[in-house]
This record gives structure tokens, sequence and C-alpha cells, in this order.
């Protein structure tokens, strides 16, 4: 059995989760998420928690369990609490700014870095070099930052780069002249 797969999902009060065939939609004070999942998996609402299970011990379906269930609480965390990403910059002349919905970096091109927000997603820039990401779906927000991750991702010598706030850079040593 999946250690994950058999653990309900607990539902807090003001969600409601909605199971039709397939397709699990989650209501509560943020919003709305809507996700289809494996037909094998079976998903059932009982009073307060939501329990998933597997037809049988195939490979496919014990990894789906685990997996099922996961997505599942993570809808439920999303239009509760939400969740965020923050992203710093580092770097001379390193620097980002926000203009409507538009999140415009500053990372040493020739040419501004323009990024508009996706549908759900919500940045915000307190400084110049933090980055802040917020939204109810977690696939969607950490996608986003990886994005804008990429665009200049950090570099080893010198550290510069943009980077998770959480995130170790593991620094490496310069050359050194002849001798």
């Amino acid at each position: 059995m999946s250690r994950i797969g058999k653990k309900p999902v607990a539902i807090p009060q003001g969600v409601t989760v909605e199971v039709k065939g397939n397709a699990v939609t989650v209501k509560g004070t943020k919003g709305t998420l809507t996700r289809t999942f494996e037909p094998a998996m079976k998903i059932t609402v009982e009073g307060t928690e939501v329990k998933v299970e597997r037809p049988d011990d195939e490979k496919r379906n014990k990894s789906l369990h685990g997996l099922t269930r996961t997505l599942i609480n993570n809808m439920v965390v999303g239009v509760t609490t939400g969740y965020e990403k923050t992203l710093e910059i580092n770097g001379v002349g390193y620097k980002a700014a926000k203009q409507g919905k538009k999140l415009n970096l500053s990372l040493g091109y020739s040419h501004p870095v323009i990024f508009d927000d996706p549908e759900g997603i919500e940045t915000s820039v307190p400084d110049e070099r933090t980055i802040v990401i917020k939204g109810i779906d977690k696939e969607k927000v950490g996608q986003y930052a990886a994005e804008i991750r990429e665009m200049r991702g950090p570099e080893p010598y010198k550290g510069k780069g943009i980077k998770y706030k959480d995130e170790h850079i593991t620094r490496k040593v310069g050359k050194t002249g002849k001798k």
C-alpha cells in the first residue's frame, strides 16, 4: 500500500470538494481549482475527508495512487492558504520593476526582459532585488518562477543571476595566474 496514497486528505472548514467521474473540483476562499485524474483511481468524499483508492497493485497504479492524493492535497492547500515563491536578483545593474500586470527585468541584456503575469498568478516587487510570486495553483506558481529564473540563472563564480530565496549556490574558485 502506498504510504502517501492511503492517507486521507482532510477538508478544512469553508472548502467544498466535488467529484464527478474522474474530475475533482475544489472551492475555497481564494478561488476554485479543477483537475481531471486517471480514471483507474477511485476518488471518494467521506464526511470531511477525501480518500483515494487504487484498483490493483500494478506498478503504474501504485505510482498514480500517491500522486493523485498529493495533487488533491495541493489543490486543497492552494484554495485555503495559497502558494508563494520568492526570487532574489544578484548582480550589479540587475533589477526588477512592476508595471501594471507586467514584470520588467533588467538583467544585463541590451534590452529589458518583460513578462506578462499569467492568469491566476500575482507578482509583486517589494524592492528591486526581490520578486514574490503568489497563486492558488502550485504547478503554475512553480512554472512561472522557473521561467523567470531561466532568464539569468545563477552562475557559480560570482553568484550573479536570479535564484530562489532558499537556494544555495555552490561557489567555484576562479582561475589563478601562473607563478
